[in-house]
């Protein structure tokens, strides 16, 4: 199964309620993937096993995998486009 990421800096609050819509929404589509919420200060190590890494802020590197924009899905503005390009990565 891919893997989903969601960091933001403490791993706790904002990545794990973007991480959870974004299960639902990935759910809804019949999409399977494993998402997980992380911090910020590990993500290079989740990003090897990562289809797609959601940012809640903005990095401050590139990556080897597709990063969307966490914050889409907190306000749902543009959060179709970003979802769209989740599931692109995990096709």
């Amino acid at each position: 199964m891919k893997r989903v990421i969601v960091a933001c800096g403490s791993g706790v609050a904002t990545s794990q309620t973007v991480a959870s819509k974004v299960q639902r929404l990935l759910k809804e589509r019949n999409i399977p993937a494993q998402v997980d919420a992380v911090d910020i200060k590990s993500i290079d190590m989740y990003v090897k096993t990562a289809a797609v890494y959601i940012a809640i802020t903005k990095p401050e590197k590139e990556y080897p995998i597709p990063v969307c924009n966490g914050i889409a899905f907190l306000t749902g503005v543009g959060m179709e486009n970003e979802l769209q390009k989740v599931i692109d990565a995990l096709r």
